[in-house]
């Protein structure tokens, strides 16, 4: 096998493929010296900052996962159905673009302080992401849910 089947092999999904790209366009933006290559032993890609490799981005990095779960919460507590698709698509982007921060500021973080990776990776990323989407939620049945509504009125 030469190294061009390795690296097919290892291909990731087309989302993951899209996020590691945004992230590494945002952080040459800031001024860093980024590149992205495949991996050649599995599926991910390398993200390298400043000559340094500092991460994979894996599929479980592209937050597809927890889009997922935040359109089927906001569909099990549905509102107006213009509402429910319009703060799903909302809701989403948000999520994608925040995503996206998440992983810049985590590589810069890393870069940085690589003996902390557990708990920058571990603890204080996801939390990072999964209290977003849990504002969202929260705002979501007070503002928009139909199911509140009818238990108010009860």
């Amino acid at each position: 096998m030469n190294h061009f089947d390795s690296v097919l092999l290892f291909q990731v999904d087309g989302f993951t493929q899209l996020v590691a790209n945004q992230v590494n366009y945002v952080l040459m933006f800031l001024g860093y010296d980024s590149i992205i290559v495949p991996h050649t032993n599995e599926a991910s890609i390398k993200l390298i900052l400043n000559q340094i490799f500092v991460a994979r981005v894996v599929e479980g990095c592209n937050a597809l996962s927890v889009m997922i779960l935040f359109v089927a919460f906001v569909v099990a507590f549905t509102g107006k159905w213009l509402h429910t698709i319009l703060f799903i698509i909302a809701g989403c982007l948000l999520i994608h673009i925040l995503n996206v921060f998440r992983i810049v500021m985590l590589s810069i973080a890393l870069l940085k302080y690589p003996e902390q990776e557990h708990l920058l990776h571990g603890v204080v990323f996801p939390l990072f992401i999964y209290g977003v989407v849990l504002g969202l939620w929260v705002f979501w049945v007070n503002k928009f849910s139909l199911h509140v509504r009818k238990n108010a009125e009860k």
